[in-house]
């Protein structure tokens, strides 16, 4: 009987643990690359190896996009043992050495896996085998797991998702659970304490216009489904407005600026998907602006709203910052130019009075301070594009 009691004595210690390091994953929202907006299902192991020396050389790294994640198709089956196979042709080495060759450039390795009995691209699900998957992906030294919701047969999303959790939990080792429900049970009122970030929307698609549901969502309207979830954001706890498709589609220099400062603004995991063997400086550019990074890494971790409408496409949001500032951003959504003059003042209700104290005013885009919070400005903001300001406490 000592000896039951000491085991499950050890074994609520290990869960204890287990929970704690779980706690402390992702206190600023989780940024790195995913294989689907880039290679769909034509994965392997050789291009995602390439991606991961690319990560390296082009600066993404260190510009704080350290997870490396493997999206679906990179399995096949379950061997007599129930653990999860990987596609010997495309990944002859393993998920195991994938990750070393990962982890030996500095950077975290991510896979892929779905709460139904089959994935999105119908390979082989982890329901009835989230504790086998888990302890699999431990092994191999996994640290990031999205995990979708297709094939789910009607199964309770919180249930499903909390067996995976805890699961993960069991292994002691710590793994970033990326919920992908597409926000269809509201992940927001659940999430916490199950995952690190929670999908709010359909799959993002590569546009602009309006209300575009071609099976998923556009920019436009998953900023407008983001608007009342900030209560739910915070540190360790993120909504997930879904992958960046910075540098995908036919988005223009404008709309790329305006996707990637909005994400920031958001507190948004910046996970993108930009094919890197073909890189254009001008999104590398994008993709490392580092004082934009630092407002969606800020400490504080608030995701930011809506302060002001004007007409139909035009809005202000703003977000408080750790060192008593804000980041603003004025987004256009209309297909020409927006033009207004602009002074700071009534910012009571985020705890900023601009009338009594003075702030430093940075674009973030031209990098250069361009005044103080005693000026007035005249804006012109590009079609879908954004003018982002951060306002700092002057000395």
């Amino acid at each position: 009987m000592k000896i039951i009691i000491l085991f499950f004595s050890i074994l609520a210690a290990v869960s204890a643990n287990a929970q704690a390091v779980a706690d402390t994953l992702c206190s600023t929202p989780p940024m790195g690359w995913n294989s689907w907006n880039c290679f769909h299902r034509d994965i392997d192991e050789d291009k995602i190896k390439e991606i991961a020396d690319l990560m390296v050389s082009t600066g993404l790294r260190d510009a704080g996009y350290t997870y490396l994640n493997v999206d679906d198709c990179w399995q096949t089956g379950r061997d007599n043992s129930f653990r999860i196979v990987a596609d010997e042709k495309k990944f002859p080495s393993g998920m195991k050495a994938l990750a070393d060759y990962v982890h030996a450039r500095g950077l975290k390795f991510g896979i892929y896996s779905c709460a139904g009995t089959k994935t999105c691209a119908g390979r082989p699900g982890s329901r009835g085998y989230e504790y086998i998957d888990a302890a699999t992906y431990a092994e191999w030294g996994v640290d990031f797991l999205k995990y979708d919701w297709c094939n789910n047969n009607g199964a309770n999303a919180r249930e499903a998702y909390y067996i995976m959790s805890d699961a993960i939990r069991q292994t002691g080792h710590p793994i970033v659970l990326s919920i992908c429900e597409w926000g269809d049970n509201k992940p927001w009122e659940w999430g916490q304490g199950i995952g690190q970030m929670w999908r709010i929307s359909p799959d993002i698609v590569a546009v602009c216009e309006g209300d575009n549901y071609w099976g998923g969502a556009s920019i436009f309207s998953i900023i407008d489904r983001m608007a009342p979830l900030w209560p739910y954001s915070g540190p360790g706890n993120w909504n997930d407005p879904d992958m960046l498709q910075v540098g995908n589609g036919d988005l223009t220099y404008d709309e790329n600026v305006m996707h990637f400062s909005m994400w920031c603004m958001f507190s948004a995991p910046l996970i993108f998907g930009y094919d890197l063997r073909s890189a254009d400086p001008k999104i590398l550019e994008i993709l490392t602006n580092r004082e934009a990074i630092a407002i969606d890494q800020d400490r504080l971790g608030k995701q930011a709203m809506m302060f002001e409408r004007t007409g139909k496409y035009h809005e202000t949001w703003v977000k408080e910052l750790a060192d008593g500032g804000a980041a603003l951003c004025f987004l256009n959504k209309d297909d020409k130019e927006w033009v207004f003059d602009y002074h700071f003042w009534g910012f009571d209700n985020i705890g900023m009075d601009c009338t009594g104290n003075l702030y430093t005013v940075r674009d973030i885009w031209k990098h250069k301070n361009i005044g103080d919070t005693k000026d007035r400005y005249r804006f012109k903001v590009p079609a879908h594009g954004v003018i982002m300001l951060r306002l700092t406490p002057a000395e």
